[in-house]
């Protein structure tokens, strides 16, 4: 049974992303007692403050799917050395209306592949900065900037490499760990809390 349900982003919309392919070699490479959702991104409109007022239905969705979950996984491309717009634009609406940032304490992890040798790195960089702004605090360590190579990774998540392997199942129990810590700090009750 999982202890913890964690709610995925991947960062691309297309339907050979090898993002998905990353997000599924980590989900069987994740630590027992964690259950994994992802968190649709396609169906969202352009974000803009007119919605603020009545928010749509899908915006409301991704704000519950996110406030329902104890942790938050971007697996995500980099375009044009930045965030893809896609995920951005999640973002922006699960920040809105002000005041009710879905993100807020919320332990998250970023990682993501390319098929270039900076694995994201840029993406990831520019990533942290907007999840500072919003309060959502961030597995630092181990980076992971993952160089995709097709015969490493099967389409159902299988890694066939020992050594990727080891690498993303070492990241993926630092980001339980993280989750865990991250979760009993932020407890009712635990010293230092304000409730």
């Amino acid at each position: 049974m999982a202890q913890y349900n964690i709610g995925y982003f991947v960062g691309s919309l297309s339907s050979t992303s090898i993002n998905r392919t990353l997000s599924k070699a980590l989900i069987k490479l994740a630590p027992e007692g964690f259950e994994f959702t992802e968190i649709p991104i396609r169906d969202l409109p352009l974000y803009s403050q007119d919605y603020d007022g009545d928010f749509p239905a899908e915006g409301t969705a991704l704000k519950q799917a996110i406030e329902g979950s104890d942790g938050i996984l971007i697996v995500s491309p980099e375009y044009n050395r930045s965030i893809p717009g896609a995920l951005k634009n999640a973002i922006d609406w699960a920040s809105r209306p002000w005041g009710t940032n879905s993100f807020a304490r919320k332990p998250t992890g970023i990682i993501g592949a390319s098929p270039g040798g900076i694995g994201t790195a840029v993406m990831q960089s520019s990533m942290r900065s907007v999840l500072s702004f919003l309060d959502a605090p961030q597995l630092n360590a181990p980076e992971a900037y993952i160089t995709f190579k097709p015969d490493v990774f099967g389409d159902d998540g299988e890694v066939n490499d020992e050594s990727t392997a080891g690498f993303l199942r070492h990241y993926m129990d630092e980001y339980g760990a993280f989750v865990q810590r991250v979760l009993a700090v932020n407890a009712p009750g635990h010293i230092g809390d304000a409730g």
